[in-house]
């Protein structure tokens, strides 16, 4: 349609026919009862359908969504128990557990009244009915029907949407742990071990050993900022960088300095990453690592002096002019290196106490004589305790042994 400017005005058009109009069941066994309603309800501006049987009403229902159902609870002239309707409420609500039933009787008892309503029934109306009164019972009974038919229709559609959330978040859970190592690589001389523990299904924190030749071998540990899907999909593309970038040409403050570079370009504002990158050397027993960020992984030599590894810079993928230092260090019989995200750490008691970086120095002197696999047992088992296993936090740790 266009205006007298010759501009094109659109318009909503209504079509009243397609209006939903409540469809209501009417069930008695005497035509004259059925008629009348017929005629009470459609003069109210319901649509209606009459049944003279519970066989009849239950066929209905096979077939059709009703809005409502009045029903009698006699059909079978010579009784007045009621049996009857009352079985038939419990094989309608088999059929459809949310369409309101109102029924109505001349026998009406407060037993049967009861029993009624304990079957799902949603009113009850004795015979003969007074026109106003039934027309507002049915009226309300249809629009509160309605709205919990609606309710219950969102409240499907959220458990169906739950139900496939928590399926992509399994396989999301197993497409992260298919980025972890699933074994530890065997290095001579030493001994490794680590554990990952996402607060939610997935998480943030990552964990890396794999060889670049016979001799040297990468020990990575990193968290990126935030937990959750978000930072699993912010570690995921930080190790797949990690992993094309990684090669016993490059050194790790180099690395360190082009995965900033690219996780910068990659990442959204306020999701950084704190990275330990270092690579073992097992014949020369030495590891050379640069410190992005990241919580100081601690080294205890035999005598239980501990030695904070903090030489580096800056966390990755915050600035785009990071520049990176390195330190290597000799490596000696009986050294213990322990590798952790600050979720091993910030865990609380239940008086609000964390774990403290004190806490697992003293663990790590304490049982310094244990292989990397034992101390990771310890260490877990005195964190766990001390938090009665409620990790608010991502947790992953990572512990090598000097034999």
């Amino acid at each position: 349609m266009t205006n007298s400017g010759g501009q094109i005005k659109l318009m909503n058009v209504v079509n009243t026919t397609t209006a939903q109009i409540p469809r209501t069941l009417i069930a008695d066994d005497q035509p004259d009862v059925l008629a009348a309603l017929r005629l009470l309800l459609k003069s109210a501006g319901y649509q209606t359908e009459a049944a003279d049987s519970p066989s009849a009403v239950l066929e209905a229902i096979k077939h059709h969504r009703f809005d409502l159902v009045l029903m009698d609870l006699n059909y079978a002239r010579d009784t007045t128990s009621g049996r009857e309707g009352l079985d038939l409420i419990s094989s309608i609500q088999a059929l459809d557990s949310e369409v309101p039933i109102v029924v109505m009787t001349a026998w009406g008892t407060v037993d049967l009244a009861v029993e009624s309503m304990r079957r799902g029934v949603r009113d009850f109306v004795q015979k003969p009915w007074e026109n106003s009164h039934l027309l507002r019972k049915v009226k309300t009974e249809i629009e509160q029907g309605q709205v919990r038919r609606r309710e219950h229709g969102r409240e499907a559609e959220t458990r169906i949407s739950d139900r496939q959330l928590r399926l992509e978040l399994g396989e999301a859970r197993e497409i992260q742990q298919g980025l972890m190592p699933s074994r530890m690589p065997n290095l001579s001389g030493f001994s490794l071990a680590g554990a990952w523990q996402p607060a939610h299904v997935v998480g943030g924190d990552y964990l890396a050993a794999f060889k670049l030749n016979e001799d040297q071998a990468v020990l990575c540990m990193a968290d990126v900022a935030g937990k959750g899907l978000p930072a699993a999909l912010v570690m995921s593309n930080m190790q797949a960088v990690l992993k094309s970038l990684a090669s016993e040409s490059i050194s790790p403050n180099e690395l360190c300095e082009r995965l900033n570079l690219v996780v910068y370009g990659n990442t959204p504002l306020h999701k950084f990453i704190s990275c330990f990158y270092s690579v073992l050397d097992v014949r020369s027993r030495t590891l050379t690592f640069t410190n992005a960020g990241h919580n100081p992984p601690l080294l205890v030599d035999r005598d239980g002096e501990c030695l904070r590894l903090e030489e580096g810079g800056r966390v990755i993928g915050a600035f785009t002019d990071s520049r990176y230092t390195q330190r290597q260090l000799q490596l000696h019989s009986g050294d213990k290196l322990l590798m952790f995200t600050d979720g091993l750490t910030e865990v609380r008691c239940a008086a609000g106490e964390e774990f403290g970086e004190e806490r697992l120095r003293e663990c790590l002197v304490a049982h310094r004589g244990h292989s990397a696999a034992v101390l990771r047992t310890i260490i877990l088992n005195e964190v766990t305790g001390f938090c009665r296993n409620d990790f608010q936090d991502d947790a992953a740790l990572m512990v090598l042994v000097a034999e």
